[in-house]
């Protein structure tokens, strides 16, 4: 018992710490009203180092998780299936949050100045298209203003760079090593976000009352729920699609010790032997099961999909904004994806998805620690589907290469 506390603490020490600065704050400014505004530059200092160092933390680590993954070239008709596996989870997970959040729309209650332009809604979703994923010289890149197209261009790079050497290449290892530092840049950063997020959102209460405090109970209902509806909806049907009556008899009676693993200690590599176990007992073949689940470890995430479409419908709700039309839906079905499918593979994916959020859709910096927040609550069911989703897509994987008969192979003892 004691080792399972130790091991909860450990997985959640850091998130708990960030929560608790947060309620202070908040507690802080319900007593200091709007005299809680004098904390807010220290909120501003977080927000501001975390912005400066996000342009070359995405390009470092995108092109190095590039350059590692592409060399499994002999891999590729796998790869292939698990890739499609995973966006179309993403997606069918993204389809779904956005009709729930148009019913029920998490922030109702505050309602925040927009000071500069946001989405897409003035130009055709063509031009959307275009300038949401290039920009026309190079030096634009380098703002997190342009955060898609420098990630497309780190992608490319990162393929250009595994046909010259990759990893092995000098550029290949000094990018390596760049992107180590930049860790250990953002590493120091955070031992200063308690604090930052304690002022800011000390101030934010401060200004705005506890109507932002319902806004995120809002939300959560809505999320929880539908996490769990997720898991004993959705994981059947795709269980089903792999395996038939059979293949939903097998997931249902090897899918809880991932699924309650990773929901108790936070963390999706954490359940890696627990997925490969489950997988081995429903019949999936190594082969696959040993590639599918400890990529999907940081690739399949249809939790980080479905908290992605919540944070940006609880933005749009706080900035006042009308979350509809194609373009915004493709949008953030888009950002969503990329978020749990690619973003999730970098460390510190999860924050560096928020940045992109806040980014393309041109709300300002203030923002970042208000769906951050909605991070953190969300992180313990989001890593549930997260992971114990990995064991489905093995399912689905080995359906689409070794056909519907694979489920008729023997079980091992």
């Amino acid at each position: 018992m004691e080792t399972k506390k130790a091991s909860f603490w450990k997985s959640y020490r850091f998130p708990l710490l960030l929560i608790g600065s947060i309620i202070v704050g908040c507690v802080l400014g319900a007593l200091l009203g709007e005299k809680s505004l004098v904390l807010k530059p220290f909120g501003e200092i977080f927000l501001n180092l975390m912005f400066t160092v996000v342009v070359p933390l995405v390009f470092t680590s995108v092109v190095t998780a590039v350059g590692s993954m592409v060399n499994l070239k002999r891999l590729g008709k796998i790869l292939g299936y698990m890739l499609l596996v995973f966006v179309v989870t993403g997606l069918i997970a993204g389809i779904l949050i956005t009709g729930v959040v148009k019913i029920w729309p998490p922030a109702q209650n505050v309602s925040l100045e927009l000071t500069t332009d946001g989405g897409f809604e003035e130009v055709s979703l063509a031009e959307a298209i275009v300038s949401g994923i290039t920009v026309s010289d190079f030096p634009e890149l380098l703002s997190r203003n342009n955060m898609l197209p420098l990630i497309i261009f780190s992608i490319l790079f990162g393929v250009g760079l595994s046909m010259c050497g990759g990893q092995e290449s000098p550029v290949g290892k000094f990018i390596a090593n760049l992107n180590d530092i930049m860790m250990r840049l953002v590493k120091i950063i955070m031992y200063y976000a308690p604090i930052g997020l304690a002022a800011y959102f000390a101030s934010l209460v401060g200004e705005f009352g506890p109507q932002l405090l319902e806004d995120y109970a809002r939300a959560m209902i809505i999320y929880y729920p539908l996490c769990f509806l997720y898991l004993f909806i959705m994981f059947p049907l795709y269980a089903y699609f792999a395996g038939g009556r059979e293949g939903v008899r097998r997931m249902w009676a090897n899918i809880m010790p991932p699924a309650v693993t990773s929901f108790a200690t936070g963390s999706s590599i954490a359940t890696i032997p627990v997925n490969l176990e489950s997988c081995e007992k429903i019949g999936v073949k190594r082969d696959v099961s040993e590639i599918v689940v400890p990529i999907g470890a940081t690739m399949h995430m249809d939790g980080s999909v479905l908290s992605a479409i919540l944070k940006i419908s609880f933005l749009f709700g706080i900035f006042n904004m009308e979350f509809s039309g194609l373009g915004t839906y493709i949008t953030a079905l888009c950002v969503a994806v990329l978020s749990g499918v690619a973003m999730s593979g970098i460390p510190g994916g999860g924050l560096i998805g928020e940045m992109l959020i806040v980014s393309l859709y041109g709300f300002p910096a203030e923002a970042f620690p208000i769906i951050a927040m909605i991070g953190f609550l969300v992180d313990p069911p989001a890593t549930m589907l997260n992971s114990s989703g990995d064991t489905i897509a093995s399912m689905m994987v080995t359906r689409l290469i070794d056909g519907k008969d694979w489920i008729k192979s023997k079980l091992p003892s």
